[in-house]
């Protein structure tokens, strides 16, 4: 729409009574509202962020306020600039007699204080999207628009009274619903806003409070559901804002993560960080899964992990023997007792390479206490030589750099595979049996399962480059401080009429002047944590050991966890509550979502037995639409026939082929297998000798999650 006099209708002959200017004049009035408003708001706020970037970056609390509103005003930019009118959802009527409501991906109110939009996540939103004819809310009527390229193709009103009447062209209750069932797919989801369902809508604005675990078998809109709650978890809950931590979302895959990429800034949030479980670990990009089942088993647990507490303090142990250290001023002894109180210096829960500056700090200045120094003029430069003489000691450094080491995290879990004696000590619960099959011949050639016991290694030792950035940091910033003396002191030399030359005298002015912001920082890991809630998709899949590794990165337990137990690929026999209360989560709420809104009735009908053989009580959803498409069957070398007579048909959508590990991906069509087709839906699924997937429940698993990715049509090739 390209001025205010341009229709936001474009509907199409066929629904040209739609256009009566009785049913959308007033829509018509309040979008030219919307647009002048949004066009003053995006030159107000590019102003403001210009003067913003502009203005003093400040320090502390100062600098964190201007970063958060920089952050804040960026967002809002953005999702305005990325929508124009289409940022409307829909409006409501309410048996109020007050004016229409019209619902937005964001707030938006006009000079006048007038509100335009209300923003989706708002409580005055709700009735919007959880109203049913059942529980009205307060509502008359509801209109949900259909847009494509800015401008409304379609509307559909739903009508709760017979007020409601009056306004209406559409009373199809689920039309808009249904004609986005059916809609094709491209190569990212789309938001569902504009049809989200009242069982869906529930677990959206449900509370962040403990583990709230999303259960749906496929089709059910679980990841819908998730990242719209994601959206709404941030705007409705100040514990999960950016400044608190925010949201880290988990997805099972790399081409699921490329897949719902769009959704999140469609929704207005560009900050939160998305990644697979093995993005949480460097090594992660290269591991490849375990070849060996029983080692897998024995390195997902979550007692493997625990066993990096006792490998670290293996390296924790103060000296058993007491040393004499020599000084120009006295002999020092050591004592085993010194030893031990310097050990136990660092507070609970420091990491292992930042704690060992603290260590040696301590150790230097108890040995330095032992040292008589007379009480002269001199004194305590005196004592400044004497702590310098003990720690420059080769003798003591070289013990204590044997007792505490600097210790790498890929160095560490490497022992364990390499020394048998090490990895008994750490887990004393292995048979010996176990413990050989642990070993590796080459113990960094890293597997996903090793990953988790990475991570906690990790986290547990800290920076091993820590001490030496701070020691470089500290030679930098004397350097400063020897260059502002000299500098400071030429000054002082200048005739000085207006007597200000003394303030430079100050101890505190001089150190003002001297530059401390050269601390060469580590890379920060955005990944890292904390965060203040985690969602989990395709949590069924993951392992005890890799729960630790989001458990520590939420300390709150604040989670939405999302999946679907009949598509566990190693079996899923126990509850969420049993699970997840073994892995650490105790505060647990199961909502399910048993309406398959995806895949058709014919498809559903062909994979239901396919799980069932497996696990008899899988929870199949009931799909809500048929498309009149039989599932086809055919020979495999007809697979390039189905897929250019699919493509001649239809100028629009996606395919996929499952299973051919030789087809060539083109630009609509992808080639995929089982496990990384998960997640995802297509138009069109072709099944490459689905027989050959497997035995058993991965087998049966990974045939039911391909099938349940088509949305329109499922054809099934195998080979003679």
């Amino acid at each position: 729409m390209s001025s205010a006099s341009t229709s936001a209708f474009n509907l199409p002959d066929h629904l040209a009574v739609k256009a009566d200017l009785e049913l959308v004049g007033d829509d018509e009035r309040h979008f030219a509202s919307i647009q002048t408003t949004l066009a003053e708001s995006v030159a107000d706020l590019s102003a403001r962020l210009e003067t913003e970037r502009k203005a003093p970056g400040g320090v502390g609390q100062e600098a964190m306020d201007r970063d958060e509103e920089i952050h804040r005003l960026s967002t809002r930019l953005s999702t305005l600039r990325r929508f124009a009118l289409d940022l409307c959802l829909g409006r409501m009527i309410g048996t109020d007699g007050d004016d229409p409501v019209y619902v937005g991906r964001v707030g938006l109110t006009d000079r006048n204080g007038h509100r335009l939009l209300v923003d989706w996540r708002s409580p005055a939103a709700e009735p919007f999207f959880a109203a049913t004819h059942a529980t009205p809310m307060g509502l008359a009527s509801r209109r949900r628009y259909r847009w494509t390229r800015g401008r409304i193709v379609d509307y559909w009103d739903e009508v709760f009274t017979s007020e409601g009447l009056r306004s209406s062209a559409a009373l199809d209750d689920q039309s808009a619903f249904i004609a986005s069932l059916g809609s094709d797919r491209s190569d990212r989801m789309r938001d569902v806003l504009g049809t989200i369902q009242a069982d869906q809508d529930a677990i959206i604005r449900a509370g962040s409070t403990g583990a709230l675990v999303v259960d749906g078998g496929p089709g059910t809109g679980k990841t819908v559901v998730a990242l719209h709650r994601t959206a709404y978890l941030l705007y409705a809950d100040p514990r999960l804002g950016h400044r608190r931590g925010g949201v880290l979302f988990v997805g099972p895959h790399q081409p699921y993560l490329a897949y719902v990429s769009d959704v999140l800034p469609s929704l207005g949030e560009e900050g939160v960080q998305t990644c697979t479980v093995s993005d949480l670990v460097p090594q992660g990009a290269a591991a490849l899964p375990e070849p060996e089942p029983e080692v897998a088993r024995l390195k997902s647990t979550a007692a493997m992990v625990a066993a990096i507490e006792p490998a670290v303090r293996f390296y924790e142990e103060p000296p058993t023997e007491g040393m004499e250290v020599d000084t120009p001023y006295a002999d020092v002894w050591v004592s085993t007792s010194d030893w031990a109180d310097a050990f136990d210096a660092p507070a609970p829960g420091t990491p292992h390479n930042e704690a060992r500056d603290e260590v040696w700090e301590e150790l230097v200045t108890i040995l330095a206490g032992k040292v008589d120094i007379a009480d002269t003029d001199d004194t305590e430069n005196l004592a400044a030589l004497v702590l310098r003489s003990i720690a420059q000691n080769r003798e003591l450094a070289a013990t204590f750099n044997k007792a505490w080491p600097l210790l790498e995290a890929t160095d560490l879990v490497g022992d364990l595979w390499e020394v048998p004696a090490y990895l008994r000590l750490c887990a004393p619960w292995l048979s010996p049996e176990q413990v050989r099959a642990l070993q590796r011949d080459d113990p960094r050639d890293w597997t996903l399962e090793d990953l988790p016991l990475l991570d906690a290694a990790r986290r547990r030792l800290g920076d091993p480059e820590a001490s030496r950035r701070r020691r470089r940091h500290e030679a930098v910033v004397a350097a400063e401080r020897r260059r502002m003396d000299r500098v400071v002191e030429e000054i002082l030399t200048l005739d000085d009429e207006e007597g200000m030359m003394a303030q430079l005298r100050q101890q505190g002015l001089r150190d003002a002047l001297v530059d401390e912001g050269a601390l060469p920082d580590a890379d920060v890991d955005l990944l890292a944590g904390p965060f203040a809630h985690v969602v989990v998709d395709e949590a069924q899949e993951l392992s005890e050991a890799e729960w630790q590794m989001l458990l520590t990165r939420c300390p709150s337990r604040s989670f939405t966890i999302v999946g679907d137990r009949a598509q566990a690929r190693h079996g899923f026999t126990e509850s969420w509550a049993e699970r997840l209360g073994r892995v650490g989560l105790g505060q647990v709420e199961v909502a399910s979502l048993r309406i398959n809104y995806r895949t058709p009735e014919e498809i559903m009908l062909e994979a239901a037995p396919v799980i069932r053989a497996a696990i008899p009580d899988a929870n199949v959803p009931t799909s809500v639409r048929s498309t009149g498409v039989p599932v086809a069957h055919g020979a495999a070398t007809e697979l390039t026939a189905v897929l250019d007579s699919w493509l001649a048909e239809h100028a629009e959508g996606t395919a996929c082929v499952i299973g051919d590990t030789a087809f060539v991906a083109t630009d609509r069509v992808r080639s995929l297998t089982p496990a990384l087709s998960k997640g995802l839906e297509f138009d069109l699924v072709v099944l490459v000798d689905p027989d050959e997937f497997g035995d058993g429940t991965e087998g049966a698993v990974d045939r039911y999650v391909a099938m349940t990715r088509a949305t329109q049509k499922l054809v099934v090739l195998t080979s003679p």
